[in-house]
């Protein structure tokens, strides 16, 4: 189940011609591919910037995007889900979506996929807040030592960020064990768009 982030820059000072663009004719630009996502930043990326995250036949979606008139850069990135997602389904909730990259060996994938999958019990049990990781992505060519895993997790809104940083004991367990397998991460927070 391949899927693709592309990091898109349009020529204008915003998305709105880009994002215009990719959903025209039910996003035909990105065919084969299917849209999982389309995001606008609201910390970290420029108002002119996409996330463009895509499922299916994904090995050319970064140069469909680049061919578009009102694209300045398209950078892609193959992935393959870990434990999530386990379709291809599209994202339909509305909500605050944060993109945190990890910065990963490669033989930790694995590890670092199922100490999420069991913090992931608890993590969604909470009251307190209201989060749902959604996709938790490998690159797919893991023929280098180091790459990157991508952790997607929708919330009700900032205030639910925010509390969720104090998770269940169970869950901070397996967090602070696979925050000693990174060597690094970015967060950029966004919403979903289409």
């Amino acid at each position: 189940m391949p899927f693709a982030l592309t990091r898109l820059r349009a020529k204008d000072r915003d998305s709105r011609s880009a994002l215009a663009a990719i959903t025209a004719g039910d996003a035909a630009v990105l065919a084969p591919a299917r849209r999982w996502g389309l995001f606008a930043g609201l910390f970290g990326l420029a108002s002119n910037e996409l996330f463009v995250v895509s499922a299916g036949e994904v090995q050319d979606v970064g140069e469909r995007l680049l061919g578009l008139p009102a694209t300045a850069e398209a950078e892609t990135l193959l992935l393959e889900p870990t434990v999530r997602p386990t379709t291809e389904a599209p994202l339909t909730r509305e909500g605050l979506y944060v993109f945190r990259f990890f910065e990963v060996a490669h033989r930790d994938v694995d590890e670092i996929a199922e100490l999420s999958r069991e913090a992931w019990e608890s993590f969604e049990e909470s009251d307190a807040y209201a989060a749902e990781p959604m996709a938790l992505f490998c690159q797919a060519d893991r023929s280098a030592e180091r790459g990157r895993m991508l952790l997607v997790t929708w919330y009700d809104g900032l205030n639910s960020w925010q509390t969720s940083r104090r998770p269940d004991p169970r869950a901070r367990e397996n967090f602070l064990r696979r925050h000693e397998l990174t060597a690094g991460t970015i967060a950029y927070a966004t919403r979903l768009l289409a």
